[in-house]
């Protein structure tokens, strides 16, 4: 059964450039590709999250284009960087600060170690500390966001209902960090607005992200778009599969067509062993004809047990 859709779908794929793509992002691309192009007049966006410039690597964005060109990836309409989008990201927090969303914050993350009374999976729970005290004069603050006492619910595609109370679960939250940096929750909720993205397919380890994301959709009173969390890809440490793990991209090791096999089997899907010598196009219009949400296992996956290009 293929996926289905009312309206023609918009994803994307959103790579940071600190690195080469490692094998986990290669399989979220692919996946968020072939969910698109199934779609009649369906669209699939690159936008490069390059928020954090200290962390960029020069030439990784050149490079990572030029990847997923080779795998048969070809995305729509001009690429979107999110370092030449601040004016953008400062609008809507001016505009979530007037409404009565944000307050400042002055916290380091030693205080908030010492005084969180909670943890999180993602760590300390931020107890609201300035939401209740004016931050002390001079310090340098960042911008937190108010969270509620209610429940955010979703259902995934693929992982099925999730549900989070940000409040009791993650604490009020930073839109933008004290050297002024936008946080990852702001920007992507406005880019994924801003270019009508109405599908997201990505990694298994943003599914927590989910959550905080719909709560600033909510508060801006957008549009929520449908969620698709794949299973990741697993190193013998036990960790997802990351640049720490590749050194170098399996783009250069492998061929298109042994990468793509390999992705679509992590998928749920059994390619034919003839497809292994057929071209990238075939390949990936096969991948499109047979991609379904209901193949893919909702568990992590360990690297090891089927990866032989």
């Amino acid at each position: 059964m293929k996926n289905t859709c009312s309206s023609a779908i918009v994803g994307r794929f959103a790579p940071s450039p600190t690195g080469p793509l490692h094998l986990g992002s290669i399989i979220a691309a692919v996946a968020s590709y072939l969910t698109a192009k199934q779609s009649p007049q369906g669209r699939w966006l690159v936008r490069i999250d390059d928020l954090d410039q200290p962390r960029t690597v020069p030439g990784a964005s050149a490079t990572i284009l030029d990847h997923l060109q080779r795998l048969g990836l070809h995305h729509d309409g001009p690429v979107m960087y999110q370092s030449q989008r601040h004016e953008r990201y400062q609008e809507v927090l001016t505009q979530l600060t007037k409404q009565g969303w944000t307050y400042s914050c002055s916290c380091s993350r030693k205080e908030i170690l010492a005084s969180a009374p909670h943890q999180g999976e993602e760590g300390p729970i931020y107890p609201g500390t300035c939401l209740y005290s004016q931050p002390p004069f001079g310090r340098p603050t960042s911008c937190r966001v108010q969270t509620r006492d209610e429940l955010i619910r979703f259902t995934d595609l693929i992982q099925g209902t999730f549900t989070q109370n940000l409040r009791h679960d993650v604490g009020d939250f930073v839109l933008q960090r004290n050297d002024g940096i936008f946080a990852y929750q702001l920007a992507t909720v406005i880019d994924d607005h801003d270019s009508g993205v109405n599908l997201v397919v990505r990694g298994r380890d943003l599914l927590t992200s989910t959550p905080r994301q719909i709560y600033l959709l909510q508060c801006l009173n957008w549009s929520i778009p449908r969620y698709a969390h794949i299973p990741l890809a697993m190193a013998e440490d036990g960790h997802k599969i990351s640049k720490r793990h590749q050194q170098r991209s399996p783009c250069d090791l492998y061929s298109p067509q042994q990468l793509l096999c390999f992705v679509l089997t992590f998928l749920g899907l059994d390619p034919p062993q003839t497809l292994v010598n057929a071209s990238v196009e075939a390949l990936v219009q096969w991948g499109i004809d047979h991609f379904s949400f209901y193949r893919i296992p909702t568990n992590n996956r360990a690297l090891d047990e089927f990866f032989n290009p």
